[in-house]
């Protein structure tokens, strides 16, 4: 979406103090941006990192250096110019030329002492970046899975981008502008109240109090709209993410035109908010511009008075000139810096919230490592519900023996699948536990419970990557041959043979390429070489036609032998063969037992059963 560089943002509405808790950009939340700068200043001054102090201290000694040469470069120009005509006493013994030389030199010297500030700080800035931004990409990994499911791709994938940016910003215009424009401001003052006269003084820093004043004032007017800017920006990014991601969907329906609507609906309030935000710069940028033109105008009438009185030289009023342009050109950049920078504390305030979003799956404390040796599962009287108000699993206990395929079904809504992300840990149970051969998984480390279980999902989703790549990703640094046997062994190399590209062929955005019988097979191989002693089968075949089921079918008993197998099923016909069959109903294990037992029971799995064999013979 398109980005307002130059507007301006602030924690607080003025006329609403009450907390927003949609945008969260209320100043009793982000205490005005304090909480921002001292989560950013310990990046710039590590304890155990000497040589980010030690390049800080040198960026400060080089940018002191360029603001004394850039105070003392006028005073050459001065010198020249009474030369040139004929008044005063140069502060240096050189001729005029001499001292066009040293100014030419001065303002050499001053830009080379910038410059050696920023390369001396590029490296600090850099890293401070780099480690914010996988900080924060670290941080949404470990976020639960209820925050993951409800959040807005697009949305997020704004909030980090701009908080990013915004630290870079920072970084380099909060210690360069702000701080040298204050320094020079402070030198130039002193230099003109002991060459010329105090009055001088009392009209440049009056001049500058407006000008800050006037800035500040109406950058607080416009927080509003810049903020209004930022939700339409947000929701019109979301929108378009959303509709890219589920471009299938948009095409089954004909929705395009839809979309197009939705999308230009959300840019049309991007839009008004844009141009209000540009309206309110350009009064800010006239008004800044009247004050300055005015204090401009002022001292060089006094300087010219001065002249024509015989107190002052022509090299005198050239010099206030000069002073006078030196603090314009950064005062004027002082508006938009300011602007920046208070935008940059809003963007980075989003993402540190997002950074102080809890997790809500933890490893405790004193968490071990998961000690597998068979690969006994047991749920013990499991409680659990996504809502308090709303139980899903009401007292299960199952178990499965090291070595045995138990199957789960039921119908919709039963808790298959939710026993599944239980196992996984997406949730903690919130009543009874849930054991590997007698560990608590809520007593080891989230890698050891994560590394000991494979899963094949109902809808496998793969990289925009290669087949390699995918194949690969269940275990990091396997080699060529046990990519290739685990495709093998998925009954999917042959396949991959045949493709003009082989294992180098790359799937698109999510394995749009493959069909589905295909992206099971790549999610089965990428599951075979990661080798885990538990394998969990989310529907992993549900979704498929009878022909290309039986195939996986097939590729999922290879998968689970010598493995503990949890298969969590809505088509009965993949599960006939398991040791044990568990059926639930409302969050309650009704029947137990195997395939030809329960039917011959003639219970609730036997009705889903002929039921199933029924719809299949139509």
């Amino acid at each position: 979406m398109p980005a307002d560089t130059t507007a301006a943002a602030d924690k607080a509405d003025p006329a609403n103090p009450k907390p927003d808790p949609a945008n969260k950009n209320d100043a009793s939340e982000h205490n005005s941006g304090m909480r921002t700068i001292r989560k950013v200043a310990p990046y710039l001054w590590p304890d155990d990192m000497p040589w980010v102090k030690k390049r800080v201290v040198l960026a400060m000694i080089a940018l002191v250096f360029s603001k004394l040469v850039s105070v003392g470069t006028p005073i050459l120009y001065r010198d020249a110019v009474d030369v040139l005509a004929g008044e005063g006493v140069p502060t240096l013994a050189l001729g005029a030329i001499g001292l066009t030389v040293a100014y030419g030199i001065a303002r050499l010297m001053n830009v080379g002492f910038q410059q050696l500030r920023d390369a001396i700080f590029a490296r600090v800035g850099q890293r401070a970046l780099r480690m914010l931004a996988l900080e924060t990409f670290e941080h949404i990994h470990r976020l639960s899975m209820r925050y993951h499911i409800t959040r807005k791709t697009g949305g997020l994938s704004r909030i980090i981008e701009r908080g990013v940016k915004g630290v870079d910003f920072l970084l380099r215009f909060l210690l360069f502008s702000i701080g040298p424009l204050v320094l020079e401001l402070v030198l130039i003052g002193i230099v003109l109240t002991i060459m010329f006269d105090v009055s001088y003084l009392f009209v440049v820093t009056g001049t500058i109090a407006l000008y800050v004043w006037f800035t500040f004032a109406v950058t607080e007017w416009r927080v509003k709209l810049r903020r209004q800017m930022n939700d339409q920006d947000t929701d019109a990014n979301q929108k378009a993410i959303d509709s890219l991601l589920n471009f299938e969907t948009v095409k089954y329906f004909g929705a395009e035109k839809r979309e197009a609507a939705r999308y230009d609906s959300a840019m049309e309030g991007y839009e008004a908010a844009a141009l209000k935000t540009s309206y309110s710069l350009a009064f800010l940028n006239f008004g800044q511009s009247v004050i300055i033109t005015a204090g401009l105008v002022g001292v060089m009438v006094m300087a010219a008075i001065g002249v024509q009185n015989g107190t002052l030289t022509v090299g005198d009023f050239v010099m206030v000139n000069a002073y006078m342009i030196q603090i314009t050109m950064p005062l004027n950049f002082l508006g938009t810096v300011y602007r920046e920078i208070r935008q940059a504390l809003v963007d980075m305030g989003e993402m540190f919230d997002l950074l102080e979003q809890p997790s809500e799956v933890v490893d405790a404390p004193d968490a071990k490592p998961l000690q597998v040796k068979g690969g006994r599962v047991e749920l013990d009287d499991v409680h659990f519900g996504y809502d308090a108000a709303r139980p899903i699993l009401k007292g299960v206990s199952v178990v499965a023996e090291p070595g045995e395929m138990v199957a789960i079904v039921g119908s919709t809504g039963s808790g298959k699948s939710t026993i599944g992300r239980l196992l996984f840990r997406f949730y903690d149970v919130g009543g009874g536990a849930l054991r590997i051969d007698g560990q608590d998984i809520r007593d080891v480390t989230q890698d050891s419970l994560h590394a000991a279980i494979g899963v094949v999902p109902q809808d496998t989703v793969l990289f925009n990557d290669t087949i390699r790549y995918n194949i690969a990703y269940g275990r990091d640094g396997a080699i060529p041959s046990e990519i290739i046997e685990a495709a093998k062994a998925a009954q999917i190399h042959e396949f991959i043979e045949q493709l003009p590209d082989g294992y180098d062929t790359t799937v698109g955005e999510r394995g749009l390429k493959l069909s589905g019988g295909e992206k099971q097979r790549v999610g089965i191989a990428r599951t075979l070489l990661k080798n885990p002693p538990i394998l969990l089968l989310d529907e992993a075949t549900s979704a498929l036609d009878s022909e290309t089921e039986q195939d996986i079918k097939d590729a999922l008993v290879r998968a689970g032998e010598g493995r503990t197998v949890l298969t969590i099923a809505h088509r009965l016909s993949t599960i006939a063969e398991a040791d044990r069959i568990v059926v639930l109903e409302q969050g309650e294990i009704v029947e137990t037992g195997t395939h030809e037992a329960l039917l011959a029971k003639d219970g609730r799995y036997a009705q889903l059963w002929y039921r199933q064999q029924s719809d299949e013979t139509l």
